[in-house]
Protein backbone atom coordinates (compact mmCIF):
# COMPACT_ATOMS: atom_id res chain seq x y z
CA UNK A 1 0.00 0.00 0.00
CA UNK A 2 1.21 3.36 -0.51
CA UNK A 3 2.94 5.49 2.10
CA UNK A 4 0.26 8.61 1.05
CA UNK A 5 -2.92 6.08 1.62
CA UNK A 6 -1.46 5.75 5.05
CA UNK A 7 -1.85 9.36 5.89
CA UNK A 8 1.57 9.12 5.89
CA UNK A 9 4.37 11.28 3.54
CA UNK A 10 5.82 9.30 0.79
CA UNK A 11 8.94 7.55 1.68
CA UNK A 12 11.60 8.56 -0.09
CA UNK A 13 13.22 6.22 -2.07
CA UNK A 14 14.77 2.95 -0.81
CA UNK A 15 13.78 3.99 2.42
CA UNK A 16 12.62 1.75 5.17
CA UNK A 17 8.98 1.73 6.98
CA UNK A 18 9.96 1.38 11.17
CA UNK A 19 7.46 0.98 12.73
CA UNK A 20 8.51 1.84 16.32
CA UNK A 21 6.79 0.89 19.76
CA UNK A 22 7.97 0.04 23.24
CA UNK A 23 10.88 -1.88 23.08
CA UNK A 24 11.06 -5.79 23.66
CA UNK A 25 11.36 -6.47 27.31
CA UNK A 26 15.04 -7.59 27.76
CA UNK A 27 16.19 -4.37 25.95
CA UNK A 28 14.55 -2.45 28.66
CA UNK A 29 16.65 -0.12 30.95
CA UNK A 30 16.66 -1.47 35.00
CA UNK A 31 16.16 0.92 37.14
CA UNK A 32 18.55 1.43 39.81
CA UNK A 33 17.43 -0.12 43.26
CA UNK A 34 16.91 2.24 45.79
CA UNK A 35 19.70 2.71 48.14
CA UNK A 36 18.28 1.93 51.50
CA UNK A 37 18.26 4.90 54.10
CA UNK A 38 21.30 5.91 55.82
CA UNK A 39 21.63 5.36 59.73
CA UNK A 40 21.42 8.05 61.40
CA UNK A 41 23.95 9.11 63.69
CA UNK A 42 22.57 9.00 67.65
CA UNK A 43 23.03 13.12 68.13
CA UNK A 44 20.85 13.40 64.94
CA UNK A 45 17.93 15.94 65.37
CA UNK A 46 15.91 13.79 63.29
CA UNK A 47 17.03 10.59 65.09
CA UNK A 48 16.64 12.45 68.70
CA UNK A 49 13.03 13.76 67.64
CA UNK A 50 11.50 10.58 66.03
CA UNK A 51 8.98 8.96 67.74
CA UNK A 52 9.29 6.66 70.37
CA UNK A 53 7.39 5.00 73.10
CA UNK A 54 8.52 6.08 76.57
CA UNK A 55 11.43 4.43 78.01
CA UNK A 56 10.82 2.66 81.22
CA UNK A 57 13.68 4.13 83.02
CA UNK A 58 16.48 6.43 82.53
CA UNK A 59 20.02 5.96 84.04
CA UNK A 60 20.88 8.98 83.63
CA UNK A 61 22.97 9.79 86.65
CA UNK A 62 26.21 8.35 88.39
CA UNK A 63 26.47 5.15 89.83
CA UNK A 64 28.78 3.01 91.70
CA UNK A 65 29.37 -0.43 91.44
CA UNK A 66 28.14 -2.11 94.86
CA UNK A 67 31.44 -4.12 96.27
CA UNK A 68 28.95 -5.06 99.76
CA UNK A 69 26.27 -6.79 97.41
CA UNK A 70 28.43 -8.11 94.70
CA UNK A 71 32.27 -9.24 93.96
CA UNK A 72 34.24 -7.17 91.52
CA UNK A 73 34.81 -10.88 89.86
CA UNK A 74 32.47 -12.73 87.27
CA UNK A 75 32.85 -15.97 89.08
CA UNK A 76 32.70 -18.50 91.05
CA UNK A 77 30.31 -20.20 89.84
CA UNK A 78 32.32 -21.03 86.78
CA UNK A 79 31.83 -22.61 83.29
CA UNK A 80 33.59 -25.41 82.58
CA UNK A 81 36.57 -23.95 80.55
CA UNK A 82 38.21 -25.27 77.16
CA UNK A 83 41.94 -26.15 77.13
CA UNK A 84 43.35 -22.88 76.40
CA UNK A 85 40.90 -20.85 79.16
CA UNK A 86 41.81 -23.53 82.18
CA UNK A 87 45.47 -23.15 81.49
CA UNK A 88 45.39 -19.28 81.79
CA UNK A 89 42.85 -19.55 85.10
CA UNK A 90 45.05 -21.94 86.78
CA UNK A 91 48.19 -20.03 85.85
CA UNK A 92 46.23 -16.92 87.55
CA UNK A 93 45.20 -18.33 90.25
CA UNK A 94 48.53 -20.10 91.27
CA UNK A 95 50.00 -16.01 90.99
CA UNK A 96 47.48 -14.97 92.99
CA UNK A 97 48.47 -17.47 95.98
CA UNK A 98 52.28 -16.36 94.87
CA UNK A 99 51.31 -13.24 95.70
CA UNK A 100 52.09 -11.85 92.52
CA UNK A 101 49.74 -10.31 89.56
CA UNK A 102 48.56 -11.81 86.51
CA UNK A 103 48.62 -10.18 83.17
CA UNK A 104 47.84 -6.96 84.76
CA UNK A 105 47.31 -5.58 81.71
CA UNK A 106 44.70 -2.31 84.04
CA UNK A 107 47.97 -1.99 85.62
CA UNK A 108 49.80 -1.47 82.42
CA UNK A 109 47.16 1.06 81.39
CA UNK A 110 45.36 -1.12 79.03
CA UNK A 111 41.35 -0.42 78.90
CA UNK A 112 39.64 -2.55 81.11
CA UNK A 113 37.18 -3.70 78.34
CA UNK A 114 33.84 -5.17 79.01
CA UNK A 115 32.73 -6.70 81.16
CA UNK A 116 35.23 -5.91 83.71
CA UNK A 117 34.65 -2.18 83.64
CA UNK A 118 31.34 -2.72 85.21
CA UNK A 119 33.25 -3.27 88.31
CA UNK A 120 35.84 -1.35 89.29
CA UNK A 121 35.71 0.89 92.21
CA UNK A 122 35.41 4.27 90.28
CA UNK A 123 31.69 5.89 89.50
CA UNK A 124 30.09 5.43 85.92
CA UNK A 125 28.43 8.62 84.71
CA UNK A 126 25.60 7.80 82.35
CA UNK A 127 23.49 9.83 79.94
CA UNK A 128 20.95 8.47 78.47
CA UNK A 129 19.17 9.87 75.43
CA UNK A 130 16.01 8.68 73.45
CA UNK A 131 18.67 7.48 71.08
CA UNK A 132 21.89 6.26 73.19
CA UNK A 133 23.17 5.85 76.83
CA UNK A 134 26.84 7.06 76.80
CA UNK A 135 28.95 5.96 79.58
CA UNK A 136 32.54 7.26 81.28
CA UNK A 137 33.78 5.81 84.04
CA UNK A 138 36.15 7.83 86.40
CA UNK A 139 38.60 4.46 86.19
CA UNK A 140 40.55 5.93 83.15
CA UNK A 141 37.82 7.82 81.64
CA UNK A 142 36.62 4.50 79.74
CA UNK A 143 34.07 5.21 77.11
CA UNK A 144 31.19 3.21 76.36
CA UNK A 145 27.98 3.63 74.18
CA UNK A 146 24.55 1.88 73.71
CA UNK A 147 22.78 2.43 70.60
CA UNK A 148 18.88 2.79 71.96
CA UNK A 149 17.39 4.02 68.40
CA UNK A 150 16.98 0.32 67.04
CA UNK A 151 19.91 0.32 64.53
CA UNK A 152 21.19 -3.68 64.55
CA UNK A 153 24.50 -4.63 65.09
CA UNK A 154 26.83 -4.03 61.85
CA UNK A 155 28.19 -5.98 59.43
CA UNK A 156 30.70 -7.97 60.96
CA UNK A 157 32.93 -7.99 58.26
CA UNK A 158 32.90 -3.79 58.61
CA UNK A 159 32.74 -3.15 62.14
CA UNK A 160 35.82 -2.02 64.26
CA UNK A 161 36.44 -4.19 67.39
CA UNK A 162 36.88 -2.01 70.54
CA UNK A 163 37.37 -3.64 74.13
CA UNK A 164 34.01 -2.50 75.17
CA UNK A 165 32.38 -4.01 72.30
CA UNK A 166 29.58 -2.98 69.85
CA UNK A 167 26.84 -2.66 72.22
CA UNK A 168 23.12 -2.63 71.04
CA UNK A 169 19.80 -2.23 73.59
CA UNK A 170 16.72 -2.56 73.37
CA UNK A 171 13.53 -2.58 75.92
CA UNK A 172 11.99 -5.77 77.14
CA UNK A 173 8.96 -4.76 79.82
CA UNK A 174 11.16 -3.04 82.64
CA UNK A 175 14.50 -4.26 81.41
CA UNK A 176 16.95 -2.87 79.26
CA UNK A 177 18.31 -5.95 77.07
CA UNK A 178 22.22 -5.14 75.98
CA UNK A 179 23.38 -7.16 73.55
CA UNK A 180 27.44 -6.91 72.80
CA UNK A 181 29.51 -8.04 70.17
CA UNK A 182 32.50 -7.32 68.42
CA UNK A 183 35.54 -7.30 71.11
CA UNK A 184 39.11 -7.19 70.67
CA UNK A 185 40.89 -10.31 71.94
CA UNK A 186 43.90 -8.30 72.51
CA UNK A 187 45.30 -7.83 76.62
CA UNK A 188 41.58 -8.84 77.59
CA UNK A 189 40.95 -11.26 80.36
CA UNK A 190 38.32 -11.61 82.68
CA UNK A 191 38.89 -11.91 86.29
CA UNK A 192 42.02 -13.46 86.84
CA UNK A 193 43.59 -14.70 83.79
CA UNK A 194 40.66 -16.13 81.81
CA UNK A 195 40.89 -14.82 77.83
CA UNK A 196 38.25 -14.21 75.37
CA UNK A 197 38.19 -14.67 71.88
CA UNK A 198 36.92 -13.47 69.07
CA UNK A 199 33.15 -15.05 69.71
CA UNK A 200 32.69 -13.47 72.51
CA UNK A 201 29.28 -12.09 73.51
CA UNK A 202 27.75 -10.48 76.29
CA UNK A 203 24.04 -9.73 76.94
CA UNK A 204 22.86 -7.70 79.71
CA UNK A 205 19.69 -7.56 81.23
CA UNK A 206 19.75 -3.86 83.21
CA UNK A 207 16.23 -3.21 85.55
CA UNK A 208 15.88 -0.05 87.90
CA UNK A 209 15.01 -0.83 91.78
CA UNK A 210 14.70 0.62 95.03
CA UNK A 211 12.38 3.60 93.81
CA UNK A 212 15.64 4.85 90.94
CA UNK A 213 18.67 3.99 93.44
CA UNK A 214 19.33 1.02 92.65
CA UNK A 215 20.55 -1.12 89.23
CA UNK A 216 20.57 -4.84 88.90
CA UNK A 217 22.49 -6.21 86.02
CA UNK A 218 22.16 -9.67 85.15
CA UNK A 219 25.11 -10.71 82.53
CA UNK A 220 25.05 -13.68 80.11
CA UNK A 221 28.21 -14.23 78.81
CA UNK A 222 29.25 -17.01 75.37
CA UNK A 223 32.41 -17.65 74.33
CA UNK A 224 32.10 -21.35 72.27
CA UNK A 225 36.17 -21.48 72.03
CA UNK A 226 36.96 -20.43 75.65
CA UNK A 227 34.23 -22.31 77.67
CA UNK A 228 31.05 -24.58 77.27
CA UNK A 229 27.51 -22.89 77.53
CA UNK A 230 26.53 -19.26 79.30
CA UNK A 231 28.48 -17.99 81.80
CA UNK A 232 26.17 -16.13 84.19
CA UNK A 233 26.44 -13.46 87.23
CA UNK A 234 24.50 -10.63 88.41
CA UNK A 235 25.83 -7.24 89.49
CA UNK A 236 24.25 -4.49 91.84
CA UNK A 237 24.76 -0.86 91.49
CA UNK A 238 24.02 2.12 93.39
CA UNK A 239 23.53 5.81 92.61
CA UNK A 240 25.62 8.37 94.02
CA UNK A 241 24.32 11.67 93.96
CA UNK A 242 27.79 13.33 95.67
CA UNK A 243 30.11 12.25 92.90
CA UNK A 244 31.48 13.74 89.48
CA UNK A 245 33.97 12.43 86.79
CA UNK A 246 36.37 14.01 86.14
CA UNK A 247 39.68 13.54 83.59
CA UNK A 248 41.90 10.76 84.34
CA UNK A 249 45.01 10.26 82.55
CA UNK A 250 46.88 6.94 83.15
CA UNK A 251 50.88 7.12 82.62
CA UNK A 252 52.68 4.25 82.65
CA UNK A 253 55.83 6.10 83.28
CA UNK A 254 54.39 7.57 86.93
CA UNK A 255 53.31 4.28 88.07
CA UNK A 256 56.31 2.46 87.74
CA UNK A 257 56.50 1.87 91.42
CA UNK A 258 53.46 0.03 91.47
CA UNK A 259 53.66 -3.64 91.42
CA UNK A 260 50.78 -4.13 88.68
CA UNK A 261 52.97 -2.60 85.93
CA UNK A 262 56.71 -2.84 85.18
CA UNK A 263 57.45 -5.29 88.44
CA UNK A 264 59.26 -8.36 87.97
CA UNK A 265 56.26 -9.70 90.40
CA UNK A 266 54.12 -9.15 87.23
CA UNK A 267 53.26 -12.23 84.93
CA UNK A 268 53.18 -10.96 81.38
Amino acid sequence: MAASRLGLPALAAGAVLVLTGPPPVHAQAQAPAAAPPAQLGALAPENLNRKRPKAPFNLTGTWIHDSKRSSFRFGPPYPKFKPEAQKEFDAGQQATKDGRAYKDYIGQCYPAGMPVIMTRVWPIAMVQLPTVVYMVSGFENAFREIFIDGRGHMDPDLVVRSFNGESIGHWEGDALVVDSTAFTPEHHTIDVGIPISDQFHIVERIRMLDKGQTLEIAYTMTDPKMWDGEWKSTKWWKRVDDQDIVEVECTPDLDEHLPATSSKLNVR
